[in-house]
């Protein structure tokens, strides 16, 4: 571990709390495109420069390791160098915490979901379904009132660990190279780890490091929004290793089971139907699910911040 277990806790509290007061400003992306782009230029480019049909599945596999290598450890070494800096420098240990809110996203997530909310609410359909657009990969031209609120409280969800918990997660553990090594393999599974014959090889590495940095954030994850939501434990245990994701189905079957609705269920990608398995035992959600979804979102970001700061206190003693 890179920093003192004394320290670990309050400088990721602090980092959490600083994207929470000033997330990424639109300002300031329209000048400065977020970090996370810089990632995916790189593996979009070196995916279309090695990533080729006619070559041996053998050799598409290290190249997509090649690919994670390059791609998320330059980006830990930049972390790395940059947390050294900061080591005996309070101004330079202040930047470090600004750079750490380019890897969470606890603001911008509640943001987006709440624009769909917001369009509901307005009785905007269409408008509902642009917004979800924007933050899943599924279709979304057709989908009704149901359709949307569930597709945005999987996305508030899933993206609860893959956006906040598990980034904190590294960078608690190895500080600013941690966080950033773990955006770099979290934005390469979402480009290239997939299963279709394009990627299956070339993307292997990708979704299996994914997994694997996933493993204990999803679970904690889960237990948070169970906790939040005040129930969701059984049907979390339950059903989350029905989803085709070792990770995904933790927070996902665990917002179900705490709202007491039903998510997941077929969807379309590209006009292709996709049969998915059903979390949870009740209704599909509404715009009402949504509110209430939001507010179970806020509470266990709450939770984690209090989990931070009772591990601050206990390492003081």
């Amino acid at each position: 571990m890179i920093f003192a277990p004394t320290i670990a806790p309050w400088r990721t509290l602090a980092a959490l709390m600083l994207e929470a007061a000033i997330g990424y400003p639109e300002a300031l992306h329209q000048i400065l495109p977020h970090p996370i782009t810089r990632a995916g230029r790189a593996i979009h480019a070196l995916e279309q420069r090695w990533n080729h049909p006619d070559q041996p599945a053998a050799r598409r596999r290290l190249l997509g390791i090649a690919v994670l290598l390059l791609v998320a450890g330059g980006a830990a070494l930049i972390g790395f160098l940059i947390d050294q800096g900061g080591r005996d420098n309070i101004w330079a240990a202040l930047a470090t915490l600004v750079l750490a809110t380019t890897g969470l996203a606890q603001r911008s997530l509640y943001t987006h979901v709440a624009a769909v909310r917001a369009a509901l609410q307005a009785g905007n359909l269409p408008a509902a379904r642009l917004a979800t657009g924007r933050i899943v990969g599924r279709d979304t031209a057709t989908l009704d009132i149901n359709g949307v609120a569930t597709a945005a409280l999987e996305s508030l969800a899933e993206s609860f660990c893959d956006g906040i918990i598990a980034p904190a997660f590294w960078f608690f553990l190895l500080g600013l190279g941690g966080l950033f090594a773990y955006k770099a393999i979290n934005t390469a599974d979402s480009m290239i780890g997939h299963r279709e014959p394009r990627w299956r090889d070339f993307g292997w590495a990708a979704a299996r490091t994914d997994d694997f940095a996933n493993l204990i954030p999803a679970r904690l994850s889960g237990a948070l929004l169970a906790l939040a939501a005040g129930g969701g434990w059984r049907v979390m245990l339950r059903d989350a290793r029905l989803h085709d994701s070792p990770n995904a189905g933790w927070p996902e079957a665990a917002m179900a089971g705490g709202l007491k609705i039903r998510l997941g269920g077929p969807v379309t990608y590209d006009g292709a139907p996709h049969p998915r398995p059903w979390f949870g035992d009740g209704a599909t959600p509404d715009t009402a699910d949504l509110t209430r979804g939001l507010r179970v979102y806020l509470v266990a970001c709450g939770l984690f911040w209090i989990l931070l700061a009772a591990g601050g206190c206990a390492w003081r003693h």
